[in-house]
């Protein structure tokens, strides 16, 4: 197990989703615990992986979204930090995890909705199986992902183990926050997490 995952644990919170929800997404309910998977994915039992290099943008066709990446780090209290929420649009990703392409699992998070509107990963729910996730990078090259896994699931019962343990290839995860809304607690009950693996480069 790598020893960052002791302090990634609570990046489950993502409490920077509170900040505002949009109106589409506010109160919808939807299943607890929802799950799409396929176990033949293209790297996930090799060792296909690239280069540690930093991303900088991230682009996902199916639900028309795009930004640059920041690298986020870990708050004082050990919690990762989440991109700005009056900045919904963008996206960032952990940088004491994997590089994307990086053998190992990269993190990349973003909002469902901040500031009253609609967030970088408002869509990401709509995600299937199969579908294409790319990843630019500072060395030139594209980390094109294939999803494997969709999940969405309550934050108190969030796969710690799942989304940063080990993996035999190159992977990545997007994670954002979903379900009803908590007017109380002001922020979602769920998380909405996709599993990508790395599709290996043409040779």
């Amino acid at each position: 197990m790598r020893k960052w995952l002791g302090v990634a644990v609570l990046v489950c919170a993502l409490t920077g989703c509170s900040g505002g929800q949009g109106e589409e997404q506010a109160g919808q309910s939807q299943p607890l615990s929802t799950v799409q998977s396929d176990a033949a994915s293209p790297a996930a039992n090799g060792t296909t992986a690239l280069p540690a290099s930093t991303p900088t943008e991230i682009s996902i066709p199916k639900i028309g979204a795009r930004s640059s990446l920041i690298p986020l780090g870990l708050n004082a209290d050990q919690t990762i930090q989440v991109p700005p929420v009056d900045q919904p649009m963008q996206a960032g990703w952990y940088d004491k995890a994997p590089t994307p392409g990086e053998l190992g699992p990269s993190i990349i998070l973003g909002h469902v909705d901040g500031n009253k509107k609609p967030g970088i990963f408002f869509r990401l729910k709509e995600m299937a199986v199969g579908d294409e996730v790319l990843v630019s990078r500072q060395d030139g090259r594209t980390a094109q992902f294939k999803v494997t896994h969709v999940e969405q699931i309550a934050k108190r019962e969030f796969p710690t183990d799942k989304v940063y343990g080990d993996t035999q290839g190159a992977e990545l995860r997007l994670i954002t926050c979903g379900g009803q809304f908590d007017q109380a607690a002001h922020s979602y009950k769920d998380n909405i997490i996709v599993y990508a693996a790395l599709v290996p480069p043409v040779s």
